[in-house]
């Protein structure tokens, strides 16, 4: 069933290669294309993320307030979560059910030469000349060496910005995220060194989309909560048609 799956996916990649006559660019669609059919989950996931963001404000206070009763804040925590009918997980499982899909997209990138064959010419348009190594595969202490590793170099910095993108788009930072997402970036920096630049190329261009997807997201989310800010109950006003009082005839003695 999974080798299966990933034939799917191969099979997908070869046939946008079929009229784009480009690897790289056949790995760009089926980003762009797994990113538009896993978008209603990634919708949520950004949801619940903008949720959590404004509520870190009552969160914060509650974690000062009662630092020395731990029952006490969990309790004042969760009844926050209730009121704003936020669930903690619900931001995990968008990426859970995205891991793999994420994994089988890898492993193809992995196995494209045999697949393709290992005579055939994969690049990207000539920019990256072959998209089954990875930047410490070619790259040499010499002037030659650095230039015609500096595609590749760019994509392993992309890959390691990407880790940067959704706490910049974020309002919110916390010391302790800011220092999570340092060690992460490494971490990227590290796995892109020794990655194929196939799987780069899909990366950051999962990344940048995603990105896309998050800000757009988070606009809509603003301008909904701004529009109901904004609406005002006005009092009704009832037109009442008085009729004109006329005078009551005097009684005579």
């Amino acid at each position: 069933m999974w080798d299966w799956f990933k034939n799917l996916i191969f099979s997908v990649i070869e046939w946008f290669y079929g009229f784009t006559g480009d690897w790289g660019m056949a790995i760009i669609l089926i980003t762009i294309l797994f990113r538009m059919l896993i978008y209603p989950i990634t919708r949520k996931q950004f949801q619940s993320s903008y949720k959590m963001q404004k509520m870190q404000p009552r969160i914060k206070e509650i974690n000062e307030k009662y630092a020395d009763d731990p029952q006490r804040k969990q309790e004042e925590t969760m009844k926050v979560y209730q009121e704003a009918k936020f669930n903690p997980l619900s931001g995990c499982l968008p990426m859970l059910l995205q891991m793999p899909i994420f994994i089988a997209l890898y492993q193809v990138l992995l196995s494209l030469p045999e697949r393709v064959g290992e005579g055939a010419s994969i690049t990207f348009y000539g920019l990256i000349p072959n998209l089954t190594v990875g930047p410490r595969d070619i790259f040499a202490f010499t002037p030659e060496g650095i230039i015609t590793c500096l595609p590749y170099l760019i994509l392993v910095a992309l890959f390691g910005v990407s880790m940067l993108i959704p706490v910049l788009i974020n309002k919110t930072r916390e010391r302790q995220q800011l220092i999570m997402t340092a060690v992460m970036t490494v971490m990227m920096l590290w796995f892109g060194w020794m990655a194929p630049a196939g799987v780069l190329l899909y990366w950051d261009a999962s990344s940048l989309l995603g990105a896309a997807q998050q800000l757009l997201s988070r606009k809509l989310l603003e301008r909904k909560d701004e529009q109901v800010e904004a609406l005002e109950i006005k009092p009704v006003k009832v037109e009442v048609d008085r009729k004109e009082r006329k005078n009551r005839p005097k009684k005579t003695k």
